[in-house]
């Protein structure tokens, strides 16, 4: 087979696997190299210090897979169904959490079918080598996507694409076989601001720069200490990521539910109370979390999540009640945030007199 037919075979094996998308990218990354080394000198990646260990690994695939030629890039849908993430936003009383994490863990069902992907390229074509990477190793994805005709980076710095809006999960096949690879994916923002607007914490400071220091998602999931005080109150009801700067997008008015059922909501995850999340013991935790990528979060940050959540809502007995038991956590980081919520809570029951 010629080049040009191996990628088409490439691609026709992939969406059989079951991806809804697949795109061939090159290995030269050198202005996302440059944009890349420009965050993390401002500082924006926090405490996420594996952004930087790898040095230029991220962005130079041969240095982390010194056979790569190409990169396979494919997308996954996750977009549940019948789901109303705008309804539980609205209601202070549940637990918001990001759409992604509602179902089961995407890292090992991508993977195996990465594997099974490259398994076929090296069995039918002259490829030997390849390497499947799912959020696994240090990878620049969403520049190789849009290389590889997947979306574009939008101000807000996830990937979009016109079709298919941009509710889906991103992997990668390095690959030993030099392939052509696609037209990479053009800018369609334009003036467009929405994701700038929504966000709750202005985390994305301008057009395709984002201090993931004041993201929600980064602020109840890769954060392990205390969350500032003055972001606390803008959190809201987000128990675990935030979508806003998706659900604004109106790319995404094209985005298709998943057709995967192993994505779609468990435990009632969807629009759980949040009392009934905060009553959890860490085995109750563990065991209604396994398989779900919540899990790692662990059960002092799940609980150091919903109280500031609850400390941002309604209030009442039955959440003070709750919130000071939680103050007796043996858990530092939950006494405090508990105690936070519960003078929150007091403060405007005073005001409201």
């Amino acid at each position: 087979m010629t080049p040009h037919a191996i990628a088409r075979h490439i691609k026709t094996w992939g969406l059989e696997l079951g991806f809804d998308a697949v795109g061939v990218a090159g290995i030269a990354l050198g202005a996302a190299e440059g944009r890349f080394e420009d965050w993390l000198g401002r500082g924006f990646h926090g405490e996420m210090g594996y952004m930087a260990r790898h040095g230029r690994k991220r962005s130079r695939p041969a240095l982390l897979q010194p056979e790569a030629r190409s990169v396979i890039a494919v997308r996954l849908d996750y977009r549940p169904h019948d789901d109303d993430p705008l309804g539980v936003l609205a209601d202070p009383a549940l637990g918001y959490i990001s759409r992604y994490a509602l179902g089961r863990d995407y890292h090992k069902l991508m993977r195996k079918r990465l594997q099974r992907l490259g398994s076929r390229i090296v069995q039918e074509t002259p490829a030997q080598v390849f390497r499947a990477l799912v959020d696994s190793a240090p990878v620049l994805e969403k520049p190789l996507a849009q290389l590889a005709g997947l979306g574009w980076a939008g101000k807000h710095t996830n990937l979009v694409h016109p079709r298919d809006g941009g509710w889906f999960f991103l992997g990668e096949l390095y690959l030993d076989l030099a392939l052509p690879a696609d037209t990479p994916a053009t800018d369609h923002c334009g003036d467009c601001r929405a994701c700038l607007d929504i966000c709750p914490t202005q985390a994305i400071v301008g057009p395709y720069l984002l201090d993931a220091r004041r993201c929600v998602s980064y602020l109840t999931i890769e954060l392990h200490g205390a969350i500032a005080l003055e972001l606390r109150p803008l959190i809201g009801n987000r128990i675990y990521g935030c979508d806003d700067c998706l659900l604004a997008c109106p790319w995404n008015r094209f985005a298709q539910p998943t057709r995967v059922a192993d994505f779609e909501p468990r435990q009632g995850l969807a629009d759980r109370p949040l009392l009934e999340l905060f009553a959890w013991s860490e085995d109750e935790f563990l065991r209604r979390l396994e398989g779900s990528p919540i899990r790692r979060l662990g059960h002092i940050r799940w609980l150091r999540n919903i109280a500031v959540a609850l400390g941002n809502g309604p209030g009442g007995p039955e959440t003070a009640a709750a919130l000071a038991r939680r103050t007796r956590h043996p858990a530092e980081l939950v006494r405090e945030h508990a105690a936070w919520a519960l003078q929150q809570l007091q403060t405007r029951s005073r005001c409201c007199r």
